[in-house]
């Protein structure tokens, strides 16, 4: 029967199949470990490379458009140029920044960066004092916020400092795009205010990128609390100094920062050298660890927020400004460098093997800085 089967199908029938059938039926079908790769579309480049070379494209034109609105924000500055350039500057800063911010976190960027282009538009064509005052305070905000979230994991303290540095940029860059639109406002009610936007803003970041509350921990609910009684000790002592603060003590601490100003040719922002930097650097090295390092870097709106609205005070000029910015991000980080040399001697290994090791074991993976972190 089988050789009558064989015939009819026009194939010769093998020896065995003379015999008996098999005692065992044939193993089923198993599919393959991985799936096909999906089929390009006809004049395609392969699917693997069509991502990452649109992210690179995407990337450049970011560049090419915060490049071209800072020319046109130094241009203004210099005086060259017609005088509609700063205006025209912010807007292409605050529409990448809000592209970028985004972008990062996992949101539209289309859609943020167009309502940012056409409301900076809105803006300059209205030319209205408290438009031009609002479009400076989401600028100012997004600046810091976003300069926070392009940090990436530091294993070691350099890393971490020049991540630092990273957001200092960031944020400085939007600094001239803040002044751009040419606020006017009571720099003291504008100084708390973007501060405290930024503040909000980053923590609400942080609390999806932290895996929420829970994911504190008793490590991270520690440092969220110290950097919050740091963040109301820095800013309640500054305002009741302000308002009830004697003359005799108010002379004797303005003392210091005068001569600060006359050998040094500035001094740091508090608030900055104090908290921003520090909580900053300690952040995105513990981030190399756990995530709980997410809930630190959002103090780092300290520095960054400080850094952005550093230009709005027409009584300081613009090399103090940058002296400022520098010796609170010097200071900062040496701060940083002993705080974070303390964590490790407190809850790492000792010794520099000890060290080491804990280095090599700090492997977090985390997007890189181009990439959506969501």
């Amino acid at each position: 029967m089988a050789r009558d089967e064989a015939a009819r199908a026009g194939t010769p029938a093998s020896p065995a199949a003379t015999d008996a059938a098999p005692e065992t039926a044939p193993a089923p079908h198993t599919a393959p470990d991985t799936a096909p790769a999906p089929l390009a579309a006809p004049g395609a480049g392969p699917v693997t490379d069509a991502q990452p070379v649109q992210s690179r494209l995407l990337v450049a034109l970011w560049l090419v458009v915060v490049a071209g609105g800072l020319a046109a924000l130094v241009a203004a500055l210099v005086p060259v140029g017609p005088e509609w350039l700063d205006g025209v500057g912010a807007v292409a800063i605050v529409t990448a920044y809000s592209w970028g911010l985004a972008a990062r976190t996992g949101g539209r960027p289309v859609v943020f960066g167009a309502l940012s282009l056409v409301l900076g538009v809105l803006v300059l064509v209205l030319d209205q004092d408290y438009l031009r005052t609002g479009a400076a305070v989401m600028t100012c905000v997004v600046s810091a916020v976003l300069a926070v979230m392009a940090t990436t994991p530091a294993v070691r303290f350099v890393r971490a400092a020049r991540e630092c540095v990273v957001a200092v940029l960031v944020a400085a860059v939007g600094a001239m795009a803040t002044i751009g639109f040419d606020p006017v406002v009571s720099v003291v009610r504008f100084e708390y205010a973007t501060l405290g936007l930024a503040m909000v803003g980053a923590f609400g970041v942080v609390y999806r990128l932290g895996a929420g509350l829970h994911g504190l921990g008793r490590r991270g609910l520690a440092v969220v609390a110290i950097g919050g009684v740091v963040l109301a000790i820095t800013l309640l002592y500054a305002e009741m100094l302000r308002r009830y603060g004697s003359q005799d003590l108010i002379d004797n601490l303005l003392g210091g920062v005068r001569w600060s100003r006359d050998h040094l040719g500035a001094f740091p922002r508090p608030i900055e050298t104090v908290l921003g930097v520090p909580a900053l650097a300690w952040g995105c090295h513990m981030r190399a660890r756990r995530r709980q390092g997410w809930w630190l870097c959002a103090f780092g709106v300290a520095a960054t927020a400080p850094v952005a609205n550093a230009l709005v005070n027409p009584a300081i000029s613009l090399l103090e400004c940058g002296l400022s910015v520098l010796y609170g991000l010097v200071v900062g980080l040496v701060i940083g460098f002993a705080v974070i040399r303390a964590d490790l001697a407190l809850t790492g290994s000792r010794g520099q093997g000890g060290r080491r090791l804990e280095e090599a074991s700090a492997v977090r993976p985390e997007p890189p800085r181009t990439a959506a972190l969501l």
